[in-house]
């Protein structure tokens, strides 16, 4: 068995110090880490809420659009008869289906 070396007390302190210093520094680095995950969600959150209010102006400009394109095809004579045909021919019902897509794509009951 070989004899046991004794180790200069000022390498064991060194040693000691630096175990210290890496314990007592891992919970601010682990909450630092947190933080910084947190605040690139958050980001993320935001883009999400720009791109789904972007989807939805682009929606409802769509739908403006279809109801000027409908009110702007009728003829001046025939809009009694043309609103008859709108009536039977369901166009009022896709604008129906249309405003419902976008209450469940706002998720507002407007």
């Amino acid at each position: 068995m070989p004899d046991p070396t004794t180790v200069n007390p000022m390498v064991t302190d060194a040693v000691t110090q630096s175990n210290v210093k890496v314990v007592g520094e891992s919970p601010a680095i682990a909450i630092s880490t947190l933080y910084q995950a947190l605040a690139h969600s958050t980001g993320i959150l935001f883009e999400n809420a720009v791109a789904a209010q972007q989807q939805q102006n682009t929606l409802s400009q769509a739908a403006a659009n279809q109801g000027v394109m409908q009110i702007y095809s009728m003829d001046t004579m025939a809009g009694a008869g043309a609103t008859e045909k709108v009536g039977q021919t369901g166009v009022a019902d896709n604008l129906t289906g249309l405003m419902t897509v976008l209450q469940a794509f706002t998720g507002s009951g407007r």
